[in-house]
């Protein structure tokens, strides 16, 4: 329901702004810029879930391996004290977890075509274990919000468009993400419990939260020891060589256990192109909505106001400049990718507003795309808090990076 009162209001703010222009101004582009919109940004969608194919089917081609090795069964067992509070739903020691736990993974690594499939994976899970199959279950929305909220340990991406865009220390931008991506987490985790009245005072979610909390200052300091090309060589490579040793490990689980780990493999791939198919319609209303109202010139208008209203304020509006990051995150991850370039190509990759695109990158995720697609893929349309929460935990990333990028730069 949410969603669709957000997609008619998209296109209904796009016309409206679209006849200001064209009766106040004379723009007579503005109409024909939205109509080619709507075909090239679903075009877009087609190949964007085109592209998922192979991505889809193989790693859902791996997980039946795990899950016939017994390894999917074997982390959810370990993991099942801590989720089991997070996701109070859920059976304790489903398999469930340990797919929610992979995709999770994958996520903090930063290698999106594998978090994917793996989150549709997790959602068909918890999808079989919710009673009203068109509404989203508080287990479904807790896992969205995990996903939104953005957590990375390693944006290997972000640092890779800054040196190609010439920063003279591409990794300068590490530490500040962290930070912000687990502020953006934990505010995520914070407001669903408190939406879904999950008690945070349980000794064993403090415990968890107290060790993330940990974990992130050791590798805070640890990669605070290392100069750029280190720290660019160990986050690369530690992403990879983990992704690979998981295709190992799972292979050679289903080997021990006497699997045909071809044939299961084949079986599980197999649900690659349906879970394609199936997402098409949502990426295609989602991905039509947004290039309509970026294209009717919103998004323009909202950023100088937000930037007048600041200024009016009394406030440093530097900031201001990289706000379109900020704001097309939780709509397209492409969509910000291009405005994080465009900053750093305007006003430098050193620069603050440079600095500050690229925090607002990795500091979140995309919110309405992760919604159509997890939740299209498996047929929910009332997806009740999970927008709200979702947005929360976006805004939190979003300040904490502000707030940051002043300290830091």
């Amino acid at each position: 329901m949410v969603l669709n009162y957000i997609w008619i209001a998209f296109f209904a703010i796009a016309f409206v702004i679209a006849v200001i222009k064209l009766v106040c101004f004379g723009d007579a582009e503005v109409f024909p810029a939205i109509m080619n919109s709507t075909f090239d940004t679903a075009k877009t969608a087609f190949e964007i879930s085109l592209g998922l194919t192979g991505v889809l089917s193989l790693w859902l081609g791996v997980m039946k391996i795990g899950e016939k090795g017994g390894v999917v069964n074997a982390m959810a067992k370990v993991l099942s004290p801590v989720f089991s509070k997070l996701f109070p739903e859920i059976p304790k020691n489903h398999p469930v977890f340990g797919n929610i736990f992979m995709n999770i993974s994958a996520n903090m690594l930063g290698l999106d075509n594998a978090a994917t499939p793996l989150g549709l994976k997790a959602m068909e899970g918890l999808q079989s274990l919710n009673p009203k199959k068109d509404t989203a279950s508080n287990s479904m929305i807790m896992f969205l919000v995990l996903n939104t909220s953005g957590l990375t340990i390693i944006p290997v991406s972000i640092m890779v468009y800054r040196a190609q865009m010439g920063a003279a220390q591409p990794t300068d931008i590490f530490i500040p993400i962290l930070i912000a991506t687990f502020f953006s987490t934990l505010a995520g985790v914070v407001v669903t419990c408190l939406y879904q009245r999950i008690n945070l005072l349980q000794p064993m979610l403090l415990a968890t939260l107290g060790g993330m909390s940990l974990a992130v200052a050791a590798l805070i300091w640890g990669f605070s020891q290392m100069d750029s090309a280190t720290m660019n060589l160990v986050g690369t490579s530690a992403a990879n060589i983990l992704l690979f040793l998981i295709i190992i490990c799972f292979i050679a689980a289903g080997v021990r256990k006497r699997v045909n780990v071809y044939d299961a493999f084949v079986e599980g791939a197999k649900g690659g192109f349906e879970t394609a198919v199936r997402i098409i319609p949502y990426l295609v209303a989602v991905l039509v909505a947004i290039g309509v109202f970026r294209a009717s010139g919103a998004m323009d208008w909202l950023i100088e106001g937000v930037q007048g209203l600041v200024r009016w304020a009394g406030f440093d509006a530097e900031w201001v400049a990289a706000l379109p990051t900020a704001l097309m995150k939780p709509l397209s991850g492409s969509g910000a990718r291009g405005m994080m370039v465009d900053a750093m190509t305007t006003y430098g990759a050193d620069s603050f507003v440079g600095r500050l695109s690229c925090m607002f990158q990795g500091s979140t995720d995309t919110t309405f795309y992760i919604l159509a697609v997890y939740f299209g893929s498996v047929g929910i349309s009332r997806t009740r808090h999970a927008v709200a929460c979702g947005l929360l935990a976006d805004l939190a990333g979003i300040v904490t990076a502000v707030a940051l990028c002043y300290l830091f730069f």
